[in-house]
């Protein structure tokens, strides 16, 4: 750092008589903004007027031997010191900041100040107990260790304040910073900590997104609808055209559904008739083989298996009693007639005056 002392430069000696010596402007080094010559003239140094325009003729300048570029504008400076841990592995570092401006150009270009940042080094470096302040800390203390190493550095400016020759210097901070891998180790953390906090804000936002989605094509298609419409990402001709379309399919497909109930229950009756008549004419078959039936029951079982009315219901014909039996007579079979008599004709009508009750 080239601070405050910018340039030095060697002059060589002007030749020529007192009233004809000249320097030429080449040989003075140009002036930056903020700066002052210090020529030295002999054994003293003397600062050029500042403001004054350059004289090439000015006796200082004729019988300069060296000039020095001297920066006079105040600037903040920062130097570092290291300070031990509870780990031999660990250091902190201190950065202490310092203002200082250039108060006599003359005597910084005496002392040779080109880097102010040496003196101040020195001067940090003089705190003998400012390590003892960090040794019982680990690296993860450091906000510990910060507070106590500003309130140390606050107390030894005041009492050691910082001196550089033709300077004004004042202590302004002092910040403590963790070792490179310490840092590199919490950066990674909060990436880390950083990027899961990202993926879980955006499963909440997308488990919030499918909510409300959810519930959105739970009101309808026709509510779906009318959101893309009011978000300008449906239109209105291709919403209605879709409508119609899906109406009509909804229709065409009820139809078609009827019609396929109808035709399957009609199919169904047509085979339940079938299946009962198939049974009667099974039945028939077995009366068919049998030497004595009983009509009036098996008119009944007809009836019940085609869905009609009972046989008690309906009133005996003329023939009735030869629906009773049929076939001819058993000889062992004895009939009663209605007043509990036998008939030994078998059930056979005797004459016509049994006809009448």
């Amino acid at each position: 750092m080239n601070y405050p002392v910018i340039a030095e430069h060697i002059l060589a000696t002007v030749q020529g008589t007192w009233w004809s010596r000249r320097r030429r402007r080449d040989d003075v080094p140009h002036l930056p903004p903020g700066a002052v010559y210090v020529f030295r003239v002999g054994g003293n140094y003397r600062a050029y007027p500042e403001g004054m325009v350059f004289d090439p003729s000015h006796p200082d300048v004729l019988d300069a031997s060296s000039v020095s570029l001297v920066d006079t504008r105040a600037r903040l400076v920062e130097v570092e010191r290291m300070l031990p841990s509870v780990s031999e592995a660990d250091n902190f570092t201190v950065r202490a900041s310092f203002t200082c401006r250039a108060t006599d150009p003359s005597v910084i270009a005496r002392q040779g100040v080109v880097d102010v940042t040496v003196p101040l080094r020195s001067y940090l470096a003089g705190d003998g107990d400012l390590p003892r302040v960090s040794a019982g800390h680990r690296v993860e203390e450091i906000n510990a260790v910060r507070t106590e190493v500003g309130h140390r550095m606050t107390a030894y400016s005041a009492i050691v304040p910082p001196r550089v020759a033709g300077m004004s210097v004042e202590f302004i901070s002092a910040e403590v910073h963790a070792s490179e891998e310490l840092r590199d180790w919490e950066q990674r953390l909060r990436d880390e900590r950083r990027s899961r906090e990202l993926q879980r804000g955006q499963r909440d936002f997308e488990t919030q997104d499918a909510l409300r989605i959810v519930e959105l094509l739970s009101q309808g298609s026709d509510h779906v609808d009318a959101f893309g419409i009011a978000r300008k990402e449906i239109d209105v001709t291709e919403a209605a055209a879709r409508i119609h379309r899906i109406t009509g399919e909804e229709t065409v497909r009820r139809h078609q559904a009827e019609t396929s109930d109808r035709a399957h229950t009609q199919a169904r009756e047509t085979a339940e008739t079938q299946m009962r008549r198939d049974m009667l004419l099974t039945l028939l078959r077995q009366m068919g083989g049998s030497e004595y039936v009983d009509y009036h029951q098996v008119l009944e079982q007809v009836l019940r298996e085609t869905g009609g009315k009972s046989a008690s219901g309906l009133e005996a014909g003329p023939d009735s009693s030869r629906m009773v039996e049929s076939g001819a007579s058993r000889p062992d079979r004895v009939h009663r007639g209605r007043d509990g008599s036998h008939d030994p004709q078998g059930g056979f009508v005797k004459n016509e005056d049994d006809l009448v009750d």
